[in-house]
């Protein structure tokens, strides 16, 4: 049971359970990026609710996007259509978008690390990935979400993420 520590038999809480699923994809996208793999997974953390909200297509399956990465115009994957909240003047309001949907959460990580490390808008982000601060603020500047307080969110997130990371090293 993926629920319980193997080797305490102590119940583990979802978020731990969200981390011991996604490290290893979290791993393989920091020797990709050399982002650290607690930062990946606060972000998947945060926009996922630790993989409570997921985002799910059409006919109800898994897109598998943990990271709420919209399908823009020059995406060519599959797609999946949900109501979100975007931040337009700094008042939240529902709209209505197009995300990509993935085969499966490695697909996920491994295209959420290309459009980190091969976009200008989040090379800042990238370049100060060491410092979780520097790297959520670069996150918001580049414009990865529209929540005003989305740097303050992921910081707290990725900080939780490594505490968890190193309960279970």
């Amino acid at each position: 049971d993926p629920r319980i520590d193997a080797r305490t038999g102590r119940k583990l809480n979802p978020s731990e359970v969200f981390v011991r699923k996604h490290q290893a994809a979290a791993d393989i996208a920091e020797k990709a990026t050399g982002i650290p793999a607690a930062n990946i997974l606060g972000q998947a953390a945060l926009e996922s609710g630790w993989g409570k909200r997921e985002i799910r297509t059409k006919d109800g399956s898994n897109s598998h996007n943990l990271f709420g990465i919209k399908a823009t115009s020059n995406w060519t994957g599959k797609v999946a259509e949900v109501t979100t909240t975007e931040y337009i003047g700094g008042v939240a309001r529902k709209v209505t978008a197009k995300f990509r949907a993935y085969d499966s959460y490695a697909d996920a990580f491994k295209d959420h690390a290309r459009l980190l490390s091969q976009s200008p808008r989040y090379s800042q982000a990238v370049a100060q990935a060491d410092s979780v601060r520097a790297y959520a603020q670069g996150l918001q500047r580049g414009g990865y979400a529209t929540d005003p307080a989305y740097a303050d969110k992921l910081t707290q997130v990725i900080n939780t993420a490594l505490r968890l990371q190193q309960r279970s090293a």
